[in-house]
């Protein structure tokens, strides 16, 4: 039988999820997108999970839609209108479930990650990446501008250089990525997989509710006013300040012990 689509192992309270179609470079399929959004409501309640890694097989991360898929909608009497409203709108959904998501989620990126496939490393909350890898937001190229790709990319680099990606068709080394906020670490391909483990174990080892609350409160201000995402966060540290792990926590620090959590989940 043919493995799945998408792969997942958890170990340590750390789920790997594995983009599973080499042959079309881990292209966003139908199949691939209904099995990432599966999989993602999955873990949205699964306790025993603290960080999830996404990552893909073969030579690449993910190349994008799967154009051949959407060549073949062409056929319908609308010449695919309906099918790429739907498709756009599938995958913006799956995109916004990445940071709705209680556990931090990491995008380690080897190859390429192209077009939309480079939308779902931008729409992760961290970004490793393999000193050879490569990202681009292609579809000028074939006529076809990235713009939902757009969406994600434009919230974490600069404007100017998210509108040079779009409009050139250029590919950014994983140096430049790094430069410009996209990419968080970069290593050497042969150390990546080890690297981004570390970086998922030290996520894992913080208290988890913390975790799960300040990411929320993290985009939940982020397009605020000033002065409403002070008011917003304040509540926040408030009610953080109230747990029975934050005294704990703040206790052991003053007395240079570790802490004694109650609740890591």
């Amino acid at each position: 039988m043919a493995e799945p689509i998408l792969l997942r192992h958890d170990a340590d309270h750390i789920a790997t999820l594995t983009l599973n179609a080499p042959a079309s470079l881990n292209a966003l399929s139908d199949a691939m997108l209904a099995a990432l959004s599966a999989e993602f409501t999955r873990l949205s309640t699964d306790p025993t999970i603290r960080v999830i890694i996404l990552q893909g097989a073969g030579r690449a991360f993910c190349a994008g839609h799967d154009l051949k898929e959407m060549q073949a909608a062409r056929a319908a009497p609308d010449k695919g209108a309906a099918c790429f409203a739907d498709l756009f709108a599938r995958c913006a959904a799956l995109m916004q479930m990445i940071p709705a998501l209680p556990q931090p989620v990491i995008a380690q990126v080897h190859g390429i990650a192209t077009a939309a496939g480079c939308q779902l490393a931008a729409a992760c909350d961290l970004v490793t990446a393999a000193d050879s890898a490569r990202f681009g937001v292609n579809g000028v190229n074939i006529g076809l501008f990235c713009s939902t790709p757009m969406v994600a990319l434009s919230r974490k680099v600069p404007a100017g250089v998210a509108f040079e990606m779009l409009t050139t068709g250029e590919f950014l080394t994983a140096a430049r990525a790094r430069e410009v906020g996209l990419v968080n670490r970069v290593s050497p391909p042969e150390t990546l997989t080890e690297d981004t483990l570390a970086l998922a174990r030290t996520l894992a080892a913080k208290l988890t509710a913390a975790v799960k609350i300040g990411k929320r409160a993290f985009y939940d201000q982020l397009n605020l006013p000033l002065a409403e995402a002070y008011a917003l966060t304040a509540q926040v540290m408030r009610d953080n300040m109230l747990w029975r792990d934050t005294y704990e926590g703040i206790s052991a620090f003053l007395e240079k012990r570790k802490p004694d959590w109650a609740d890591q989940t």
